[in-house]
């Protein structure tokens, strides 16, 4: 099971301002009510419900919290209990008394996302759910959570403003990616969803905001001398960011093969964690602060040209089909299910240095890191010396790693490439690291929108990868086929290398902490 726990080794250092960088002065504590749009789907069942018990079990959610699900499909509070609990997992006794006690605050609405009758059953419900507060005079606090598709995001976000807004209380609204299909229909969602809501309510949630490693690349850069001394173009040859999945669609290709794999991770998760990763030092640790450092380097990165991108698409190996071979994808499909594409930031600090997003389905392990390649040693007494790398694993197994070059033990002078390694479950084995979900929902409690995307910066991301996406839409160029459980198409190699100055060791080197996680 999930859970949020926080433990500090004997010295740590402090950070300024608040401590989740949020304002504590609006953080909702009491008279709070959550309300789960898409309750009875997939995303709410997997990810949305176990998130909040997960926060509820560890005591982070307000005393008296009511959570309320909306969705289509009409259940019985028995049916709607099963999907809440569906994805929980509590092994022991007293966790089980919590999950009871979690299903007792949890209630169903039925109804339509286009029709206010259900709506006007929704504010019958939360008025019903604040009856049981504490406080009976306390301003009444409503956070409305999204898990449903973009279709109907702003119908819905509407319908949330007209009936079921809290007058004197606090209003959060809570919406999941995919914000669009490029800049236009991007542009209209949040015109339309701004017309109702305040872009200090809105909380723009992408999951890989959330997650510990991504969260930690600010300290590990602006609180390591060393390591922040070293991000410039004088040292770094190149940077990739790799998102790898062993799996393909399986019977998801219609909803993927309308959105594709630059839209589902390379336009935003993979962009966001390169953003945080180059941004410059923030003022603080405050929200405005670091979104405004993200939005001045992405800046920087002009429009991405289909030269310096590749395209493949998974196809069959032994038993695994290949992607045209699942019944959910249009006949024919030349949709990418794998990417990569090099970009430059041309900013004073990273003008020259080569950015290699990989993104791909159906792939050889399930793998998420940033692997940052330092130049070659000056030549003269080293020749062909392995070079230095940093590599950040986001998951699986937590870890940061630095390769660098040693003398093997022994008479003769000889180097090997060994490491440097923070392997999380060594060094934090009595630590549980929290699911990225109850991350960023707390935040949202909080207040917090440093780890949420803000409209401009999100503006900002669809005018990089838009004319890419456009020309492909339009032009249909055929992907390099690859097979499943391969490292991608056989081109990816000479791609890296060419476009993005990638260098492969050539000595036999691999990461030993990869055998325990």
């Amino acid at each position: 099971m999930s859970g949020v726990a926080a433990a500090s080794p004997s010295k740590t250092g402090e950070i300024s301002g608040t401590a989740s960088g949020g304002d504590s002065a609006h953080a909702l504590k009491a008279s709070t009510t959550i309300v789960v749009a898409g309750a009875s789907g997939d995303l709410a069942k997997k990810k949305t419900f176990p998130a909040l018990f997960g926060l509820y079990n560890n005591g982070f959610l307000p005393s008296d919290i009511r959570i309320i699900g909306y969705a289509r499909t009409k259940m019985d509070p028995e049916e709607y209990h099963k999907r809440v609990t569906q994805y929980i997992k509590a092994p022991i006794p007293a966790m089980k008394k919590k999950l009871e006690e979690f299903l007792e605050r949890c209630s169903y609405v039925s109804g339509q996302y286009d029709k206010d009758d259900g709506f006007e059953e929704l504010e019958k419900e939360l008025k019903k759910c604040e009856e049981t507060y504490e406080d009976k005079k306390a301003p009444k606090n409503r956070v409305f959570y999204m898990a449903l598709p973009p279709s109907v995001f702003t119908v819905v976000a509407a319908n949330f403003k007209k009936h079921n807004y809290s007058e004197g209380g606090i209003n959060r609204i809570i919406v999941e990616k995919p914000f669009g299909k490029d800049l236009e229909s991007s542009r209209e969602m949040q015109v339309d969803l701004k017309k109702e809501w305040k872009e200090e309510e809105i909380f723009r949630i992408d999951h890989y905001l959330g997650k510990e490693m991504v969260k930690n690349l600010l300290v590990l850069r602006f609180a390591n001398v060393m390591l922040d001394a070293s991000f410039n173009k004088n040292l770094i040859s190149n940077v990739q960011i790799t998102f790898k999945e062993p799996f393909g669609t399986e019977g998801r290709g219609g909803y993927f093969d309308e959105f594709g794999i630059i839209r589902d991770v390379m336009q935003n998760h993979l962009l966001q964690v390169l953003s945080i990763l180059t941004m410059e030092r923030p003022v603080s640790f405050s929200s405005e602060d670091i979104r405004d450092e993200k939005v001045k380097v992405l800046r920087y990165i002009p429009e991405i040209k289909f030269e310096d991108v590749l395209l493949g698409q998974y196809t069959a190996s032994g038993d695994k089909p290949g992607y045209l071979d699942d019944e959910t994808v249009p006949k024919g499909s030349i949709c990418p299910t794998f990417a990569s594409c090099v970009l430059h930031i041309n900013s004073p600090r990273w003008e020259g240095v080569p950015f290699i997003l990989k993104a791909g389905k159906a792939l050889n392990e399930q793998k998420t890191e940033i692997r940052i390649q330092y130049k070659d040693v000056t030549q003269g007494i080293f020749k062909e010396i392995t070079r230095n790398e940093l590599v950040i694993r986001v998951q699986p197994g937590e870890a940061v790693y630095l390769k660098m070059n040693s003398k093997a033990p022994g008479l003769a002078m000889r180097t090997v490439p060994t490491e440097m390694d923070l392997t999380y479950k060594r060094r934090f084995s009595d630590l549980k690291i929290p699911e990225a979900y109850e991350a960023l929902i707390l935040d949202a409690l909080n207040g917090d929108h440093s780890n949420f995307v803000r409209d401009d910066e999100l503006d900002i991301a669809w005018k990089i990868f838009t004319p890419i996406l456009h020309y492909i839409d339009e032009k249909k160029p055929r992907p390099h086929s690859y097979a499943y459980g391969s490292r991608g198409p056989e081109e990816l190699e000479k791609f890296v290398q060419d476009k993005g100055g990638f260098v492969r060791s050539s000595a036999n080197y691999t990461w030993p902490s990869t055998s325990v996680l």
